[in-house]
């Protein structure tokens, strides 16, 4: 059985040889989180898949906020391929929740755990981080939890 990051790998090594830059790059970034995030702690452990598609949402993310950022201060180029990176990326990542789904799975979540009131927004959070595994980022998740908890 392959891990993710047997998958990533494999990857870098065949834009490589495609003599894909933009790909070859980023997965090296990628991989070397990963690495970062092993060696991380007392000791070296493998990261399970689901630690690896963490850091991957982490990198991502991070391209989102630099390309906006880049685009804000008017350098497109770099605005671009902070862009292009972070589309490598999201090759790896989960499908992204609509609107709409994140609302009813926010609704399952919060029902199935009888919380109902804004006082108990951080068990809210936590079931509802838990339904959606990864599928929205936090930010959204916590802007659904408040639009129904009524805060």
């Amino acid at each position: 059985m392959s891990t993710l990051k047997d998958v990533l790998t494999a990857d870098m090594r065949a834009a490589l040889k495609a003599r894909d830059e933009m790909t070859t790059s980023t997965l090296r970034l990628a991989l070397a989180a990963i690495g970062n995030a092993e060696v991380a702690g007392k000791e070296k452990r493998q990261l399970s898949d689901d630690e690896i598609l963490a850091v991957l949402t982490r990198e991502a993310k991070k391209r989102r906020e630099a390309a906006t950022a880049f685009a804000d201060a008017g350098r497109t180029e770099q605005a671009a391929k902070e862009a292009a990176e972070g589309e490598v990326l999201d090759r790896y990542l989960p499908k992204q929740l609509g609107d709409e789904e994140l609302a009813s799975i926010v609704a399952q979540a919060l029902a199935a755990g009888g919380i109902s009131g804004k006082a108990q927004m951080g068990p809210a959070m936590k079931a509802a981080q838990a339904a959606v595994a990864g599928r929205a980022e936090g930010g959204r998740v916590a802007a659904e939890v408040r639009r129904q908890l009524g805060n």
